[in-house]
């Protein structure tokens, strides 16, 4: 339960991280994302200072890790965890499967976007 716990109070602080760095970030008037794009790459480093610092010298609970990684981390962006788990198949040799995952992710999440578009225009029409 202290798992599951420190997942959800994470994931509500990092969603509302994303709020205002991106809000603080984002140039008004501007048409690209910018606070967004800044958010998923600081996730990425993040995740990555925390998964190797854990490796190398922290010795962090199961609680803490879940709070800054899966918690803290997903609710601020998704991103850096499809940034870790690619570098881990890179790092594993499995460049097909990284190709995969990574175009796969990125491609069929934006077509997946477009069929709910799809499905709600097609509903209420």
């Amino acid at each position: 339960m202290g798992v599951i716990l420190s997942v959800g109070i994470g994931g509500g602080l990092g969603a509302l991280i994303r709020y205002f760095v991106a809000g603080w970030v984002q140039p008004q008037g501007v048409a690209f994302n910018w606070g967004i794009f800044v958010v998923n790459i600081t996730g990425g480093l993040v995740m990555g200072l925390i998964v190797e610092a854990s490796a190398l010298r922290l010795n962090l609970s199961p609680e803490l890790r879940a709070f800054l990684t899966t918690g803290i981390l997903g609710g601020y962006t998704t991103f850096s965890t499809f940034s870790l788990d690619s570098a881990l198949l890179l790092q594993k040799g499995e460049y097909g499967l990284a190709a995969l995952y990574m175009i796969g992710s990125v491609v069929l999440s934006i077509a997946a976007l477009f069929a709910g578009l799809w499905i709600v225009r097609a509903i209420y029409a």
